[in-house]
């Protein structure tokens, strides 16, 4: 059985935000060996939309942006949304019953499956469908954003902490 994970840069006051702090090489290294090792990534379509970047080569990328796109290109992608008709390569649409079809795709595979995009944590959270949680603290206050918790504040047990980097820790929760 897959284990869905939900991991996130986060600011220190608990906001992600995809433009307001970048990943440093160490980090950038993490998420590449991570992404090759993922069983697939399961995307809310605003997320889905920020990571088809990766579908197109840009000729400023250092070798890491070729790996990661790369890794992400392979990647099986599952994209939850009631918008979009059709998804890029390597992706298919998850249909209205997500419950169902998570449930399905969690007992069908094995390894580990992304969760990507806050908003869908929170229906994937609600459910009780996510495995674990990692949160790459960054030494950063936004002050404003989008929420990592965006409404679900289900109970956690801490698992794991490491330091990946110079400045980021990531935690590690399962659900309690």
């Amino acid at each position: 059985m897959a284990k869905l994970v939900f991991g996130m840069n986060v600011s220190l006051d608990g906001y992600v935000d995809h433009m307001a702090f970048q990943p440093d090489p160490t980090l950038f290294r993490h998420f590449i060996d991570e992404a090759e090792g993922q069983a697939g990534s399961i995307y809310g379509r605003k997320m889905y939309e920020i990571m088809r970047y990766w579908d197109e080569d840009h000729a400023d990328w250092e070798p890491e942006g070729s790996a990661f796109a790369a890794a992400w290109r392979k990647q099986t992608k599952w994209v939850v949304s009631r918008t979009l008709v059709s998804v890029g390569p390597n992706a298919r649409l998850v249909g209205d019953d997500l419950e169902t079809e998570i449930r399905r795709l969690k007992a069908g595979r094995d390894g580990q499956i992304e969760v990507a995009g806050p908003n869908l944590a929170r229906s994937l959270t609600e459910l009780g469908l996510i495995d674990e949680y990692r949160i790459y603290l960054h030494p950063v206050v936004l002050g404003h954003g989008t929420p990592y918790f965006a409404r679900s504040r289900p109970p956690l047990r801490l698992v794991s902490h490491d330091r990946i980097g110079e400045d980021v820790i990531r935690l590690t929760y399962v659900p309690a």
